[in-house]
């Protein structure tokens, strides 16, 4: 498969990891100069973010291989075990960091500086992050048919798209806490609310996230068109 047409097919993937990858670099950045805890999460959460998709990626990669001898149904389901294994990455790593972040600035404030960068570098992510999230939704929308969303949620057999779609839902919303814990340190003068959006944002992680099943019944509105070629008809002798 040539590079472009291989890009092309998996936009959404490469679109949320090169946004990602520069918005980690930013955070982290802003992260170290004003010493919050709230954007040093949000860069634990596009650290995370990135290499879900390269965990997708190669999920895909693996799954379009022929089918050979052993394997005479292909290998699609992989997909299906590296998209578990992203939502792991998500509650363990992502999750985890954050809250222990959020709970050490709690426990121990430090006084943050001059919020502007943070704020800067906030908006960035989120113009960055909206732009992903604005392919997820291009390409969703174009793939679920008369379906309605959380039906075609459910529906879906190509976990790549939705993973995405909720990861970057989850980014945006992620941004406007931390935005908000940054604001709220400075405006009540409590460094501690840094901390606490920290916390919220990792916790926010742990939300209960759509099932990609391997192994599930054909659904109804194409069962019932393949059963009635199987039915049996009484005939005239």
């Amino acid at each position: 498969m040539a590079i472009g047409s291989y890009i092309r097919q998996n936009i959404v993937l490469f679109g949320a990891l090169g946004a990602n990858l520069g918005i980690a670099i930013a955070k982290f950045f802003a992260a170290s100069v004003t010493g919050s805890s709230s954007m040093l999460s949000e860069g634990f959460h596009s650290v995370v973010d990135s290499l879900n998709q390269v965990l997708l990626l190669y999920g895909q990669h693996r799954g379009d291989r022929a089918p050979d001898r052993d394997h005479p149904f292909g290998y699609g389901r992989e997909l299906y075990f590296w998209a578990f294994v992203v939502a792991i990455l998500i509650f363990s790593v992502g999750a985890g960091l954050s809250v222990y972040e959020g709970y050490i600035h709690w426990m121990s404030p430090e006084e943050l500086s001059d919020p502007a960068i943070n704020y800067i570098v906030l908006g960035v992510a989120f113009l960055m992050e909206g732009a992903s999230w604005s392919i997820a939704i291009r390409q969703f929308a174009s793939s679920k048919g008369d379906r309605g969303w959380w039906q075609a949620v459910k529906q879906s057999k190509d976990p790549a798209i939705f993973v995405v779609l909720f990861e970057d839902s989850a980014a945006l919303a992620g941004l406007i806490v931390a935005a908000t814990g940054v604001w709220a340190s400075h405006y009540f003068d409590m460094p501690k609310l840094d901390g606490a959006a920290s916390m919220v944002i990792g916790m926010a992680l742990t939300r209960p996230r759509p099932k990609a099943r391997t192994g599930a019944v054909l659904r109804r509105d194409r069962f019932r068109p393949m059963s009635s070629i199987f039915t049996i008809r009484p005939t005239t002798p």
